[in-house]
C-alpha cells in the first residue's frame, strides 16, 4: 500500500491518451506552466491523499478501460507510488500514459530511482511544459506543439526518441 496525494480522478476519459482510460491528476507542480488547464493542481499543499491500492480497486471495477493516464499537477513529483500502481495496473493488461512538463532528456538525466523506475513502467509518454504560444488545439492528445508524445517502448528498445504513430 502506497499513498499518493491527487487532486482528483476521471473514471472514463477519451483525451488523455489512446482508448477508454481512466485519469489520475497528481497534485503539486512545479512548471506553473502559463495557461495550464489544470491550475488547481499546481499547489503541493492542497489535494487529498488517495491510497493506491483503492485507486487500482476502482480501476479495475472498470471492463471497458484500455489503460490509465497519470497527469497532473506533475506526476515525476510522486514517482515511487505511481511505478508501483504501473506495475500492478500492467499485471492486469492495462497500458500507461503520463503527462509531464520535464523532456524526457531532463528526468533521464534525475539522479532518481524511482524517477528511472517509472519511466520504465510508462508505455507513452507526452513530455514537455505547455507553451501557450504554441498552443494548438488540432494535435491529439497533447497541447502545444512543442509536446511530444513518445513510445516509450520503442525508445528503450532503440535507444533514441521515438513519437508514437497516432491514428
Amino acid at each position: 500500500m502506497a499513498s499518493i496525494k491527487i487532486a482528483g480522478t476521471v473514471n472514463d476519459s477519451i483525451v488523455d491518451g489512446e482508448g477508454y482510460r481512466f485519469t489520475i491528476f497528481t497534485q503539486g507542480c512545479p512548471h506553473h506552466c502559463e495557461g495550464c488547464q489544470n491550475p488547481q493542481t499546481h499547489d503541493f499543499t492542497s489535494g487529498k491523499p488517495a491510497d493506491t491500492d483503492d485507486l487500482l480497486t476502482h480501476i479495475l471495477d472498470n471492463p471497458l478501460l484500455s489503460g490509465v493516464t497519470f497527469s497532473g499537477g506533475e506526476p515525476f513529483c510522486q514517482p515511487a507510488p505511481l511505478a508501483e500502481l504501473a506495475e500492478k495496473l500492467h499485471a492486469h493488461g492495462l497500458d500507461i500514459w503520463a503527462y509531464t512538463g520535464y523532456t524526457l532528456e531532463e528526468l533521464s538525466r534525475m539522479e532518481n530511482p524511482a524517477v528511472t523506475e517509472l519511466l520504465q513502467r510508462i508505455d507513452v509518454l507526452v513530455d514537455g511544459k505547455f507553451d501557450l504560444e504554441q498552443r494548438d488545439l488540432t494535435l491529439p492528445f497533447r497541447g502545444s506543439r512543442n509536446q511530444r508524445v513518445i513510445d516509450m517502448e520503442k525508445t528503450r528498445q532503440t535507444g533514441c526518441i521515438v513519437k508514437k504513430k497516432l491514428d
